[in-house]
């Protein structure tokens, strides 16, 4: 930190008495300490951070560090960290950040610049600073691979590419590289619209199919060999996400029951998470790191052979902070560039600021110090939009069974609005559609208890294709639920598990989504949780997944968490009904 700011909180005697006091005192035995910060603050400012969720804890840490002895301004400095994924931080800022997005930030930081540049680009008012902003830290994109299929590819001394993916993809998989049983190749990434490993993962295919390292151009996006290449490292896809957390917690729970190479082959993701999850640690949240014990089988780090993207977490300054908030914010970014503030970052699986590897970059840990050989560079604003309105086009189809809870508590009122729990579920659903794309196919059911005859569940709208009327049918359907019964959750799971078993889409994502705000209370039928999630477990051939949502804090989330984890799908926490809206259509991102 620079010395010439008055940044830091100190005693305000002069240099030369304290030196003089001090001097005396040592002399004459006496033992003392002299606390940093131990001067009075006429008050303190606060800074609050919207930050991508992958960096969270270790920001507060690093805040927390800072804000210790930090004076700014003569007021003493404290740092909030919320965690905000970055493509609904990008929406919420583009909108102005209601007070249905969370609190109001000073600071933005999504996992790379190109959120704050696309944000620029879909709204020239925006509330962002400049148009370049200076990183925190850096990681650089993988294919993250299990560390015996990545040896059967060649890892440490071979890098592989977008290519070899799109072989893989569309070949026989696994049984041309001598392994035939581990099936096919299957690759998780997550969705560009939400999540930065999927937005690079897309942007960096793009070049690989253009063979330019230096830029992309609107042609290269309409190009069909190009969409093609896209496409075919797409059919590959397990199912998408919001978060990479989903895919490496499944993989831990696999590894743990002896399958690490059964659930996946790859996953595009940021070199931080490979160092983290072979600690043990894929939720990347440092004070879990010894908690659980290292995988058996660790995962290893490609760099793509065309080349990769960094994220640089940038700093976003944005513009409604005022003086003080703003040389308070200069001044923790300083902070964060010195050797103590980078420390929290390369002492856990990040790069510095500048790029430069940490000691944490090893292959003991999965990773490559010197590699990547080829970083390529953000493309324009406006193909970069470009890339994500492609990949709507180019993305693996799905075909899902939405479940939507409709027993007598989803009448209740929820505090601040005057609407019932199923006012705002039917809202979020309906705007909740708009995740699915024309090729998609998708069904509605509805539940409570006995809804039909002995049956707990009705079919409201069948299957059929997002392209026309079926979306318009879905948001009449939904417009018109109604509250009814108890909640029969085992017996509509199951039911809605084996019907789609029944009617899988080959080639398509394959899921349920099961959307309550209670616990299953139906006597008959399945009654335990253990008879519903061996049932679910049975997995022969392409799965079915499936992913809960509990909403309002009357939800069992701990069974619903069990009930996504029997199917290696993922469970959904929208406790606060008034965010159900957002945690929906992050679920739905999963397709």
């Amino acid at each position: 930190m620079a010395i010439n700011t008055p940044t830091r909180r100190t005693n305000p005697w002069p240099l030369v008495a304290i030196v003089t006091v001090v001097t005396l005192m040592i002399a004459a035995g006496v033992v003392f300490f002299l606390a940093k910060g131990s001067g009075d603050c006429g008050g303190t400012t606060k800074l609050r951070i919207a930050a991508s969720q992958d960096k969270v804890q270790l920001l507060q840490m690093a805040g927390d560090a800072y804000a210790k002895d930090a004076e700014v301004g003569g007021k003493c400095v404290s740092i909030t960290v919320d965690s905000k994924n970055s493509g609904t931080a990008k929406e919420a800022l583009a909108r102005g950040w209601s007070d249905d997005d969370g609190p109001r930030p000073d600071i933005w930081s999504p996992a790379s610049s190109q959120w704050a540049a696309l944000l620029r680009e879909q709204s020239p008012k925006a509330p962002v600073t400049g148009t370049s902003w200076p990183a925190i830290m850096t990681t650089p994109l993988t294919i993250a691979m299990p560390k015996p299929m990545a040896e059967a590819l060649g890892w440490p001394d071979k890098q592989i590419g977008w290519r070899d993916l799109a072989e893989l993809a569309t070949s026989a998989g696994w049984s041309t590289k001598g392994h035939p049983e581990w099936g096919t190749f299957k690759l998780g990434k997550t969705n560009p619209n939400y999540s930065t490993s999927g937005f690079n993962a897309t942007l960096a295919a793009y070049f690989a199919a253009t063979g330019s390292t230096s830029d992309l151009v609107p042609e290269d996006l309409t190009a069909p060999k190009n969409r093609e290449f896209v496409g075919n490292i797409e059919k590959s896809i397990v199912h998408y996400g919001d978060t990479l957390l989903t895919f490496f917690s499944n993989l831990q729970r696999a590894d743990d029951r002896g399958e690490a190479l059964n659930y996946i082959s790859a996953v595009t993701a940021e070199e931080t998470f490979v160092w983290n999850y072979n600690q043990g640690n894929p939720t990347i949240d440092p004070t879990q790191i010894g908690e659980h014990a290292k995988p058996k089988v660790p995962v290893v780090a490609f760099y793509p052979s065309e080349g990769t993207v960094l994220s640089d977490h940038p700093f976003v300054e944005l513009t409604w902070m005022d003086a003080q908030k703003k040389r308070a914010a200069d001044d923790f970014l300083e902070y964060l560039h010195s050797g103590p503030g980078q420390k929290f970052f390369t002492d856990h699986g990040y790069r510095g600021w500048k790029g430069e590897p940490g000691a944490s970059a090893s292959k003991d840990f999965g990773v490559l110090a010197e590699q990547p050989k080829i970083k390529l560079p953000l493309p324009a604003a406006s193909i970069m939009q470009g890339v994500l309105n492609s990949w709507t086009e180019l993305r693996k189809p799905a075909k899902v069974l939405l479940v939507l809870d409709k027993s007598g508590s989803m009448s209740q009122k929820v505090p601040g609005t005057d609407k019932s729990k199923l006012d705002l579920a039917k809202a979020a659903a309906i705007n909740a559609l708009k995740e699915f794309a024309p090729q998609d196919q998708v069904a509605l059911w509805q539940f409570s208890s006995k809804l039909v005859g002995d049956q707990d569940y009705q079919q409201i709208v069948p299957f059929g294709g997002m392209a026309g009327a079926h979306r318009d049918q879905l948001k009449n359907a939904l417009s018109g639920l109604r509250v009814q019964g108890g909640t029969g959750l085992y017996n509509t799971t199951a039911a809605a598990y084996d019907t789609l078993r029944g009617a899988k889409a080959a080639g398509a994502i394959n899921a349920v989504v099961v959307m309550t705000d209670g616990q299953n209370d139906r006597r008959g039928g399945i009654e335990d949780l253990e008879t519903l999630t061996g049932r679910l477990a049975a997995k022969e051939g392409e799965p079915v997944r499936v992913f809960t949502l509990a909403f309002g804090d009357g939800a069992d989330l701990e069974t619903l968490t069990k009930i996504a984890q029997a199917t290696d799908g993922a469970a959904y926490d929208s406790k606060d009904p008034n965010s159900i809206s957002q945690v929906f259509s992050e679920l739905l991102s999963n397709f």
